[in-house]
């Protein structure tokens, strides 16, 4: 990547030399370009929201940024491409989401999220830190920037405008003013579950902003409610991808001798995850913010449920479910399951079927499949 200051070699996380997605898109670069050429002095407290793969923070480590995400790889290549650059980790201040944020800020760097509750809840989070002199900048592609983007930097902030497109990327600058009177912050939002979804019928999800479908249930996830597997015993269970943590909290609840471990790359997910068992029920349970199952020995788990993603910000892409197939794959001891849902479309049972050897489908209807893969044996 080539800024004003210098240029960048930046990769993804986890590194893939097959991946041809590159770590940084005209957004980054435009606003790259703007700070240099209009001069906006980078001093005192910067903060960096939502760097995807930290193309922003790697050109601005000298100015010693704070980077707040709610990407385990997002932070992880940011990370990684620091040390590539010669900065060192020690040049910026990492935060998550879930994290305090700066109590002070003088110049936001905004990266807009798909997330629009996401951008609220940041935006609500920072405000205290920002002053009449604070630099408010965000960037993002075009299709990316709407009228509700706008009118949520106003809302929260101060007077907002656009720039002009460049490359299908465009620029947002707010002027901040003392005293605007906001509304309370919405998140995290809670809601009740209808009564046809098994053990968590009439139950509490708790929802960070962010999450997948955080104001409802969504249809994927109320169709694998209804054929999960049966669970007995100690049984270790895992939520791969959990988002809110309906799913694994329906396993204990029907099983409260499971032991059931959460996992998500998403800060947001997994805080989401806890409050929702916490609101259903006072049994052991583990939460993870990980790639994957990164960490969890291999051959130590009975049981993994997921429904992967099939998008990388706005690219559709399998690689993600590829690897958290792979990872369920190193997890289970022999005679474990793993239990997939996903659009009919996507062929996922040709992956297990290379992955495990097998494949059976569960259930399925005009949109979804349920497919359930055991893993033979340890050599696997």
């Amino acid at each position: 990547m080539t800024t004003p200051w210098g240029e960048h070699e930046l990769a993804r996380f986890p590194e893939d030399p097959r991946d041809r997605l590159r770590a940084w898109d005209a957004a980054d670069t435009y606003l790259l370009r703007h700070l240099a050429e209009s001069g906006t002095p980078l001093t005192g407290s910067v903060v960096i929201v939502g760097d995807r793969w930290g193309a922003l923070t790697t050109a601005l480590s000298e100015r010693r940024p704070t980077l707040v995400t709610d990407s385990h790889l997002a932070r992880e290549a940011t990370r990684s491409n620091l040390a590539r650059a010669g900065a060192g980790e020690s040049a910026v201040r990492l935060l998550t989401t879930q994290d305090p944020p700066p109590g002070r800020i003088d110049v936001l760097l905004v990266r807009v999220p798909k997330s629009l509750a996401l951008l609220e809840d940041q935006l609500h989070r920072l405000a205290p830190g920002v002053h009449e002199g604070t630099v408010v900048i965000g960037t993002g592609m075009v299709k990316e920037i709407h009228t509700s983007t706008l009118h949520l930097f106003e809302r929260i902030l101060g007077p907002t405008r656009t720039s002009l497109a460049e490359k299908k990327a465009r620029l947002i600058f707010c002027t901040p003013l003392q005293g605007i009177a906001r509304r309370a912050n919405p998140w995290p939002y809670s809601y009740l579950l209808p009564d046809d979804v098994g053990p968590v019928s009439g139950r509490t999800v708790v929802n960070h902003a962010g999450v997948f479908c955080a104001d409802r249930l969504d249809i994927g996830t109320r169709f694998f409610l209804g054929h999960l597997p049966l669970s007995r015993g100690t049984e270790r269970v895992v939520d791969l991808g959990c988002g809110n943590g309906v799913v694994g909290t329906a396993m204990a609840l029907a099983n409260p001798e499971a032991e059931v471990l959460f996992a998500d790359e998403s800060f947001q997910a997994v805080a989401s995850a806890e409050a929702t068992y916490g609101a259903n029920t006072d049994g052991k349970a583990e939460f993870l913010v990980a790639d994957g199952l990164e960490g969890v020995p291999s051959g130590s788990v009975d049981l993994v449920l997921n429904n992967p993603p099939f998008h990388s910000h706005q690219a559709m892409t399998d690689t993600t479910a590829w690897r958290m197939f792979s990872d369920a794959r190193r997890a289970l001891r022999p005679g474990g399951e793993l239990w997939v849902i996903g659009n009919r479309h996507l062929g996922y049972h040709l992956k297990l079927r290379r992955l495990f050897g097998n494949s059976e489908l569960v259930a399925g209807d005009a949109k979804f499949v349920i497919l359930r893969a055991v893993k033979k044996d340890a050599g696997q």
